[in-house]
């Protein structure tokens, strides 16, 4: 594992594939470890979706699906995404289990262009995916394709860990303000970088909250296509 470390250092591409299968065991070891309820973010993003009329939903990293789970059960046509498909095996058994209509999956990785229309989508969520071991660079172009598979007026609901997160600045420095606790590397935000991915949109509300025990420090960003 150390070596893998070292390797992920110096080259991001490499980071996120260490990253990937150390998703891909985590989910296959704890198939409820973020638990059967859905995020505080996702109880909100309904009352924001709902709010403005949205009917579809993309998800982008889903994993195991609590929050998907929960935008259907609201009524909501939601496409849940996640490089991981043992995230995503796992949401499939739940949903039908519940005879669960209106939600279907897909294996994506978000380093590349969404496989995705444009303008397909009235809502796009990201609780923590944009956090994950992803550079500036590969942040920002995946801002630029959520825009793209917005409708116009789409709403896109997204959070991070940022650079006031007790775990900033401390484990295995990968540069470009990633660092890495216990194998998994998190992206922190400066305010800066919400501020460029809300260039061309009108950004509508950036909020600080706390979640888990440490706890964690995040944002969450409400954001519409013009």
């Amino acid at each position: 594992m150390a070596s893998e470390d070292a390797a992920g250092a110096d080259d991001p591409a490499d980071l996120g594939d260490i990253q990937h299968r150390h998703w891909q065991s985590t989910y296959d070891a704890n198939p409820s470890m973020y638990g059967e309820a859905p995020s505080a973010p996702a109880i909100r993003a309904v009352r924001i979706f709902a709010a403005v009329g949205a009917r579809t939903i993309l998800e982008l990293g889903a994993g195991h699906g609590r929050d998907a789970l929960h935008f259907a059960r609201a009524g909501f046509t939601v496409h849940a995404t996640d490089f991981s498909d043992a995230g995503l095996r796992q949401l499939h058994e739940r949903a039908d289990s519940e005879a669960l209509e209106g939600l279907t999956t897909e294996i994506v990785d978000v380093r590349a262009p969404l496989p995705l229309p444009d303008e397909s989508f009235d809502a796009v969520y990201a609780h923590m995916l944009l956090c994950m071991a992803l550079s500036s660079e590969q942040i920002v172009a995946l801002g630029r394709e959520i825009h793209r598979v917005l409708r116009p007026g789409g709403i896109f609901f997204y959070t991070v860990r940022h650079t006031g997160d007790a775990h900033y600045g401390t484990g295995i420095d990968h540069g470009d303000d990633i660092f890495e606790h216990g194998g998994f590397a998190v992206h922190f935000f400066p305010r800066g970088l919400v501020d460029r991915l809300a260039e061309g949109w009108e950004l509508r509300q950036v909020d600080d909250f706390e979640e888990g025990a440490l706890p964690r420090r995040l944002w969450s960003v409400v954001q519409a296509r013009r």
